[in-house]
């Protein structure tokens, strides 16, 4: 009979004392993250981990979410080599994690640059799992390897907003068309309510793009935005304050830094307002207004809070899919090829680990 591995050898007991350092220092936790810059990011990890707990093995929840950060990592990473500004990873339970672009990506390489670093990165964590799952020969590091290269496998569909969506971008935007058809006949054989959900709002995005575009001339948007100002020093200078369902047109200039971000600088001379509103892509402007007036009083006096609408419409560069044939080759051959290596690694998994 052979001796027992002394404990700590065994990965489990990393696993289980950062879910007892979780569990029992969780308001700590709280106090310390109230004012961090990733204090979200803990937080909504927490709660994950305590969604997916309620179904899994605390274990295993845990290292679901650190297979999930890792991938998401990939993004940040891969956004901020681009130059391009990025949120911290913000989880939803039973749904997976996402950041959010505080600027979109200029090109269809730089985006399949972005959305490449998740998968990448992902199956480096997995390829870690399996190795210490080979080492310890333990069956919960098989299933969370197992599902480490899952969830990369599953992103690289080319279905937006999966990672593979936008890596084809880069390849051939008639992939888009594979993954329509394809992302179906997944649902019809194997319903799942995540992937129908994600699939719906891709057949959706693809009839405002391919259809909807062409009938109606474009796709209106509107931003808004609040700015609060005092009020007291308008009114001893002479301002009449207007209502609070006071609606007007707002004289607007708009402009672009060299890094392409767009603002649009909005007066009102009736009240001495000046206000910038930055948008989240290039876009024409039709018109700036005010919706509402909203009046707050604090300790330091009445305020007005000023709520202005920006209505526009997407502008649509032609060539942002224009991608040299040396990249399209470069994209097409890496994701392809790690979609493979991740289904020949999911089968070794099964093989070596008897799952």
């Amino acid at each position: 009979m052979q001796p027992k591995r002394p404990k700590k050898n065994n990965p489990l007991w990393f696993i289980g004392a950062a879910g007892a350092f979780l569990l029992t220092q969780g308001k700590l936790l709280l106090t310390l993250l109230k004012f961090g810059k990733f204090g979200g990011v803990f937080i909504s990890m927490l709660v994950s981990i305590g969604a997916y707990a309620i179904i899994f093995p605390w274990s295993f929840a845990i290292g679901f979410v650190l297979l999930i950060l890792v991938h998401e990592m990939g993004h940040v990473i891969a956004a901020k080599q681009k130059g391009l500004p990025v949120s911290a990873p913000m989880f939803i339970p039973f749904v997976g994690a996402f950041i959010s672009m505080k600027r979109h990506p200029r090109d269809a390489v730089t985006e399949a640059y972005m959305a490449m670093g998740g998968p990448v990165l992902g199956t480096v964590g997995a390829l870690a799992v399996f190795g210490a799952a080979v080492y310890w020969d333990h069956p919960l590091l098989y299933r969370l390897a197992l599902v480490g290269f899952l969830i990369n496998l599953f992103n690289l569909l080319p279905i937006h907003p999966l990672d593979g969506g936008r890596i084809v971008t880069a390849v051939s935007r008639w992939l888009w068309l594979v993954g329509l058809v394809g992302g179906l006949v997944l649902i019809i054989y194997n319903f799942n309510i995540i992937l129908f959900i994600i699939w719906a709002m891709f057949a959706y995005d693809l009839y405002k793009k391919y259809v909807s575009h062409r009938k109606n001339g474009g796709e209106k948007r509107a931003m808004a935005a609040s700015f609060l100002i005092p009020a007291e020093p308008l009114i001893e200078q002479g301002y009449l304050i207007p209502g609070e369902e006071h609606k007007r047109e707002l004289d607007f200039v708009t402009y672009s830094d060299l890094e392409g971000q767009q603002f649009v600088h909005v007066y009102w001379d009736g009240l001495n307002f000046k206000g910038t509103i930055p948008l989240m892509q290039q876009s024409l402007i039709h018109r700036t207004h005010v919706t509402r007036l909203e009046r707050i009083q604090k300790e330091d006096g009445l305020h007005l809070m000023i709520h202005c609408q920006v209505d526009y419409d997407p502008y649509i560069n032609d060539k942002y899919y224009e991608v040299p044939s040396a990249a399209r080759w470069k994209y097409g051959i890496a994701y392809f090829a790690l979609a493979g290596f991740l289904f020949a690694m999911m089968s070794l998994v099964h093989k070596v680990g008897n799952i």
